[in-house]
Parts: structure tokens; sequence; C-alpha cells
């Protein structure tokens, strides 16, 4: 499960950009010229993946098309191991892999060419949720309903006891949607609520998300006990009675 690295205090952050292509790393570099940010590089998704397997890394920017490992194994590979949030680095050609990435577990995108504000914007905002920082005040409350247990101060959800790894973005709708169960919330409040963002061609991404979801925390997620839709709504949490 994901949390805190201990390092608010001091607000250090390792970062890791992914690309083989040497001058948009060298461009993201400028981007992310910060001394709160110490920034590791990777060439191809395979040394991506040693580095977050070595180094304790908050936040990765990947590339998807690379040689040697592409990065959506990559992304695949270091979700086996990770939940640090994800930004992956994307063409407007590569619709099709930027949904594949989010639905193995991407928390965002940037479509290049990049604009330089957006870049810094979303490298801040997935480190505030990853570390619990400018989110309000954590709840120390435990949530329960039905089988799923979400403790909010550390930052896990348990099944039938049994601890369920999510993404900062899962954990984030899973919250939003478990404490105002039984109220239904359209595709793009929850886009608003959670990416803290306008919500424009935002309900892909939700669907995304909640599919994802689902098969963390439903038993057939085809038959969904907790995560329902609402059709022509939207999606709302129910006490998971069948």
């Amino acid at each position: 499960m994901f949390g805190s690295s201990g390092r608010q205090g001091d607000a250090m952050y390792n970062l890791l950009i992914c690309d083989d292509e040497r001058d948009i790393v060298n461009a993201l570099k400028i981007y992310l010229n910060d001394p709160s940010y110490t920034i590791f590089t990777a060439s191809n998704g395979q040394e991506a993946l040693e580095i977050v397997q070595r180094e304790e890394i908050h936040l990765v920017l990947l590339d998807i098309m690379m040689p040697v490992m592409d990065g959506i194994t990559a992304m695949v590979r270091i979700r086996e191991v990770s939940n640090v949030p994800v930004i992956l680095l994307t063409a407007k050609s590569e619709d099709g892999d930027k949904i594949l990435g989010l639905n193995v577990g991407a928390d965002d995108y940037i479509t290049k060419p990049f604009n330089p504000l957006e870049v810094a914007a979303r490298v801040k905002s997935q480190l505030r949720r990853y570390l619990q920082l400018g989110s309000g005040q954590p709840s120390d409350e435990v949530i329960r309903i039905g089988g799923i247990e979400m403790d909010d101060k550390s930052k896990t959800v348990h099944l039938d006891g049994e601890e369920v790894a999510l993404t900062p973005k899962e954990y984030d709708i899973l919250k939003l949607l478990m404490t105002n169960p039984g109220k239904v919330y359209a595709p793009k409040e929850i886009y608003r609520l959670v990416w803290k963002e306008k919500p424009l061609g935002s309900d892909n991404a939700v669907a995304v998300h909640i599919r994802h979801l689902r098969e963390k925390i439903e038993y057939d997620p085809a038959v969904p006990r907790y995560l329902k839709v609402v059709f022509g709504q939207g999606y709302v949490f129910e006490n998971g009675k069948a």
C-alpha cells in the first residue's frame, strides 16, 4: 500500500524521468528545476524498473515508446513492486496506449509537446496526493462498509481482512465514494474532485479507474456489490449486500 515516506518535513522528493530521447529528458529537467527535487533519469523501461527497485522514488515520468522495454510493460512491472505515482509521457497519436496505461495503473498522462507549467503543476499535484500534503486534514477514522475497510491515516484498504494495493488515484476515488455512500457521482464530478481539474474529456479516464478498482475490490467485477453504476447518472458506493 502507498503512504508517506517520512519526508514531508524537509520536502525532498526523488523524481524519475524515463525517455529514450535525451532532449526530452533535458527539457523536463529544466521544467522541474526545483531545489526540493532530486532527478533520476533512465532511457528505457528496464532501467526505470531497476531504479524504482533500488531507490526511494516518489514519482515517475514515463515515456511509452522506448527500446529494450516499452513504457506500458514497464508500468506493469513497476506496479508489481511499487504504488508510486506514474505520469505517462505520450504523443497525440498514442491514445490507445494512453488508455492501456491507465488500465494497468498509471495515474495521469501529459501529451507531447509539453507545456512547462502543466508539467510542473501535474507533478506537484501527484506528489501532494501521494505524500498526503495539501489535501485537507486526513481523517483518523476507519471507514467500514460491508467487507471493505479503509484506514485514511495509514492509507490502507482491506477487503475481508486482506490488504488491497491501490494506486493514489484509485484510493482517492474510493475514499470519495466510501465517505459518501449512497450518493451518486457523475464522472465529471469525480474527475473535478479527484483530479482537481476542469472535467474536459474526463468520462473515459474515470471509467478506466473505476474498472480497475472493481477488479481489486469486487468478488465479481462484472456483477459489482459495492461500486455500482446508475445508468445515465454516474457511480455510487453501496453496502455490498447481494
